[in-house]
Order: structure tokens, then C-alpha cells, then sequence
């Protein structure tokens, strides 16, 4: 088995090719086998010579410490810790684990079981360490394995008897899965049983973001954030704001979380998310420096692999980014990732490699589906754009009905009922969309784009400046589209269009005068010799308003609250 490299390379360059060549991440044991038996040959051989290497380290540490004066040996920093080791202390402390070190993880706990299989805490820890591979690897064949080990700690000891360790792993498994009700569900029962498990918190804020329930997810991440406060609960807090739409918080827990961060993995986590919230902000450059800084720390993070190819490719640099969503799906082969390349080769007009990405697509939410993975947002998000909207509205309507009423799915839900021709009912889901996310580009284009359709252009022509003036590359489709909507509307509304200007008020009705005597006729008066011009008084001016603010930017601008707007480390 490899182990990965988790030291920064000598001296990187953020838009340099990927630092190793695709498909070099560990293996990791074999989903297809069953659960008692021991690891992998190829990790039994890795573990073995381990063990044979801490005991030829032993032998050398021991001679060190005879020939060593005792004064240098006081400060002799301690042996490295094991890979193993390392897995459990980032378990502990609630941060990821390198995937070699949860390779090695895996394999130690299946070792384990296999002759203690009375175990409950290794069963629980063993399921819950497949989620994680699953979920890191894209190999939803996990999930089943992942399950079963859960269910066979569950049957060992029931969580009503203090196993809520399987409990906190079947939550984390359902949110894997997209089943956020259920992930509700068995972290709540832990909440209920011990409130001040904190390891349960992390799965109960995935799942009411994946219901919509941010109120409820607030709660969860301050409730988190007091029990175990540190950089975990930084990262966290950064993620909510974020999705809110409140970047300047998140810039400053995202940052914070990265100055605390103390091993590679965990310090990636966190400069991917600088560098996402630099993409939302419509600063590709920053946004390149960022993802670039997570890989040189975390060499094997494919997220920022795919971060900075969507960077490059608005900055233009498209045989960049291509190279960089090519080296990310070999490591994590992650759908959303396989829809965002097939967009750019259409945006390119390579239209056969676009169809081909979106092919390998589909075979992988199929491959979702077969693992009870819920893939009905990203495959109605395809179907929308580039099938059949219809089909979208049925998946997304379904996902609606099942209390899943994210942000996400609003948009969704309003862009395929839009596409499908129904822009009248596509409208509320988009407003919803956009008023609970903030500022996001995509919402608000495409909620300016139903609005057009509606012929409602004056709240369509602000949306659409907005989510442009926020990033002008969100998308590599869809942007230019916007920008299209938007010059329309200026031809169309040149000169003031009778939509957007307030209709006239009505002249009042003429008043009847009463009748009055004819004037009596009078001589005219004797003309008068002009007098000389004098120089005429200027007329009292109104002074000028100035411009008026009429959209969010503007009214903020001038101190009026905006819809949305959250004051800085407010609550």
C-alpha cells in the first residue's frame, strides 16, 4: 500500500500540475469482503512491516540513548507517532485524518474485530471510519459495509445500554446518504440521551441544513462550538455564515480556523474554504492563491484541485483547469465534479467530451442509487440544464415533499419548474432560494431570469446586475447566459419602458365654475414707453437629491437595512 506524502513539496506554485500523479492515493480495504475477516494482503504486508519497523526503531532508539549525554536527552523531542495513532488522535479531536492514516485505521480496527468480536466500540468505530473513506474516496460501496458494522455494534451492545457511539455513526452514515431525516433522527436520539456529546453535533448540523432548518442548525453549531470549542468549531461556524451569505463572518472564522489548525489535513480544510469563499466573491486570483496554499499543505485534496479549476477557467486559463478537474476525479471521481467539467467542455464547444463527462455521470449516480445514496438534487440540477425539465420537476417536487428544503433544493426546484415553462410557480421557491442564502450568484440569476419571464423587469434587471457584480464567472454557462438576459432587458427598457416607470397619476376632475356677469367693456388703457431690461432674478432652485438608492447595494450603502444583511459577529 502507498502512503500518501503529507509534507509540502519544495517549492510549489499554486497553478503548477497536480504535485502527484492521478490514481496515487492509498488503497483501501476491500469493500466486497466480509467483515470479520482480517485487512487486505496488500495492508496486512504494509502492517507487518510496520510492526517490524517500530521494533528496528526501538533497537535504534534504544542505542541512541545509551551513546546520548543525559542533558541531550531531556531534549530529544518524542518518537512520531504512528499512523494509527495519528487516526485516533484526529478522531478525537474531530478533525480529518490523512487517508492513509485511516487506511491504516481501517485495517487495524478489522484486524481487531476479527478476533474481538465482542467489541461494540471497535464495531461502532470501524463503521464510522467507512463512512469517512466512502464519503473521501466517492466509493459509496462503503456505505453498506459502513452500515453493517453499525448494526453489528448496535447488537453487541444497544444504544440504550451507552453504545451511542453506533448511534453518531448511523447519523453521519443517513447524512452521507442524503437522508437527513433520518440522520435527524438518530442524532437527536443521542442529544436526548447525552446533550454533551459533542461528536454528535458535526452530523445534527449536516442534517437540518439538509432540511432547511437553519434556526435549528444555528443552535446546534453554538451548542458544538461551546463544548468543544477550538479551530473544528471555527471551521463550522465559518461554514454556517457562509451558507447564509454573511462572508465577512465567515471570512473571519475561516481564517481563524486556519491560523489554529495544526496538522495538514485540518489546515486544508480550511484555506480550501478561503479560497471558496474568494470564488463566491468574484476574486478568481485570491481564489487561486488559496486552493493553491491548501494543496501545498495537503498535497491529496482533491476539492481544492477542483476549487482552482473552476478558478482558472475564469480567469481563462482553461488547459489549466481542465489538467486540474482531470487530477481531481482521479483521486475523488465525485459527480458534482464530473458535471462541472462536462459544463466547460460545453462552454468550449467540445460538445462530444461534454456528453461523454455527462455519460460518466449518469453511470455514477446509478452507482449512488444502487448504494440507497438520495442523488435526486444533482440529477434534477442536470436534468434542468441539459435534459429533460420535467423529469427534474418530479425528482425535486419528490425531494421537496420529504421535508428536504434546503436553499439548495428551492433553487433547484424553481430553475426546473421555470425550465419545464412554469415560471409563475417557479417563483416562490427562487425567492426563498435567494432570501435565505444571501448573495448567491447563481440564485440570484436565475431568479432575475424567471423574473424576466414574468415580465417583471425591474426586479429582474437588479438580480441580474447583482449576481454579476458578485461573480462574474459563477458559471461557465449560465454567466454568460445572465449577461445576455441583462443586455436584453437594457434594449428593451432604453429610454424608461412603461413597466418600470410608475403609472401617471390622474388628472383631476375639472371643478364647475360658477356662472359670473360679462365684464363690463372698458377703454383701453394708454400705452406705456417700455422700460430698459433690468437684469432678470433667477428663479428659486430645488436642490438636486442626488441618486436614490433603489437596489440592496445602494440602500446599504446609504444606512437603510437590506433584505438579508446580518451585521458583522451579530446573532
Amino acid at each position: 500500500m502507498d502512503v500518501m506524502p503529507q509534507q509540502p513539496p519544495e517549492s510549489p506554485d499554486s497553478t503548477e500540475p497536480p504535485l502527484e500523479p492521478p490514481g496515487t492515493r492509498p488503497a483501501p480495504p476491500d469493500p466486497a469482503s466480509s467483515e470479520d475477516e482480517l485487512p487486505p494482503v496488500s495492508l496486512r504486508t504494509t502492517l507487518r512491516r510496520a510492526a517490524m519497523g517500530m521494533v528496528a526503531g526501538a533497537v535504534l532508539v534504544t542505542g541512541a540513548v545509551v551513546a546520548v549525554p543525559e542533558d541531550e536527552k531531556k531534549s530529544a523531542p518524542p518518537p512520531a507517532p504512528g499512523p494509527v495513532s495519528r487516526a485516533l488522535k484526529a478522531t478525537d479531536l474531530g478533525y480529518p485524518a490523512s487517508l492513509s492514516d485511516l487506511t491504516a485505521l481501517m485495517g487495524d480496527r478489522q484486524q481487531w474485530v476479527g478476533t474481538h468480536p465482542s467489541d461494540a466500540g471497535a464495531w461502532a468505530l470501524l463503521g464510522t471510519s467507512y463512512v469517512e473513506w466512502g464519503q473521501r474516496s466517492a466509493d459509496e460501496a462503503y456505505y453498506g459495509r459502513a452500515e453493517q458494522a453499525l448494526q453489528r455494534s448496535l447488537n453487541v451492545e444497544p444504544g440504550e445500554n451507552g453504545n451511542t457511539a453506533a448511534w453518531v455513526g448511523l447519523a453521519a452514515l443517513a447524512n452521507a446518504r442524503g437522508d437527513f431525516g433520518a440522520a435527524k433522527k438518530w442524532g437527536e436520539k443521542v442529544r436526548a440521551r447525552e446533550p454533551k456529546q459533542w461528536t454528535v453535533y458535526p452530523s445534527l448540523i449536516d442534517a437540518y441544513n439538509g432540511l432547511g432548518d437553519y434556526t435549528a442548525s444555528r443552535t446546534a453549531v453554538e451548542r458544538f462550538t461551546a463544548l468543544r470549542p477550538g479551530g473544528t468549531a471555527l471551521l463550522r461556524t465559518a461554514r454556517m455564515y457562509r451558507d447564509r451569505g454573511w462572508r465577512e463572518d465567515a471570512l473571519a472564522n475561516a481564517q481563524g480556523a486556519a491560523d489554529r489548525a495544526t496538522v495538514p489535513a485540518q489546515k486544508a480544510e480550511c484555506l480550501y474554504l478561503l479560497g471558496e469563499l474568494a470564488w463566491e466573491r468574484g476574486e478568481p486570483e485570491e481564489a487561486v492563491a488559496q486552493y493553491g496554499a491548501a494543496l501545498r499543505t495537503d498535497r491529496a485534496h482533491p476539492p481544492s484541485l477542483a476549487g482552482r479549476a473552476r478558478a482558472l477557467a475564469a480567469l481563462g486559463r482553461t488547459d489549466e483547469a481542465l489538467r486540474d478537474y482531470r487530477a481531481a476525479l482521479a483521486r475523488l471521481p465525485r459527480p458534482d465534479y464530473m458535471l462541472e467539467l462536462g459544463e466547460l467542455y460545453e462552454s468550449l464547444g467540445r460538445d462530444d467530451e461534454a456528453q461523454n463527462q455527462y455519460g460518466k455521470l449518469g453511470e455514477a449516480l446509478s452507482r449512488g442509487d444502487a448504494q440507497g445514496v438520495d442523488n435526486a438534487l444533482l440529477r434534477g440540477r442536470f436534468e434542468a440544464a441539459h435534459g429533460d425539465p420535467a423529469v427534474a420537476v418530479k425528482l425535486l417536487r419528490a425531494e421537496w415533499g420529504r421535508a428536504h428544503r434546503s436553499a439548495a433544493v428551492a433553487d433547484a426546484l424553481g430553475w426546473a419548474l421555470h425550465r419545464s415553462g412554469d415560471s409563475s410557480a417557479a417563483l416562490k421557491y427562487a425567492t426563498q432560494a435567494v432570501d435565505t442564502s444571501g448573495r448567491n450568484a447563481s440564485y440570484m440569476s436565475h431568479l432575475g431570469a424567471i423574473q424576466q419571464a414574468l415580465k417583471d423587469y425591474g426586479p429582474a434587471r437588479r438580480n441580474l446586475e447583482a449576481a454579476l457584480r458578485t461573480n462574474p464567472h459563477f458559471s461557465p454557462l449560465e454567466a454568460p447566459a445572465s449577461q445576455e438576459a441583462l443586455d436584453s432587458l437594457a434594449r428593451l427598457t432604453a429610454g424608461g419602458p412603461r413597466d418600470m416607470r410608475p403609472a401617471p397619476e390622474p388628472e383631476p376632475a375639472a371643478r364647475a365654475e360658477p356662472e359670473t356677469p360679462a365684464p363690463t367693456p372698458q377703454r383701453p388703457a394708454p400705452a406705456r414707453t417700455p422700460a430698459r431690461a433690468s437684469t432678470p432674478v433667477a428663479e428659486p432652485s430645488t436642490p438636486n437629491p442626488g441618486p436614490q438608492p433603489s437596489d440592496p447595494d445602494l440602500r446599504m450603502a446609504a444606512g437603510a437595512p437590506g433584505p438579508g444583511t446580518h451585521a458583522p459577529g451579530g446573532s
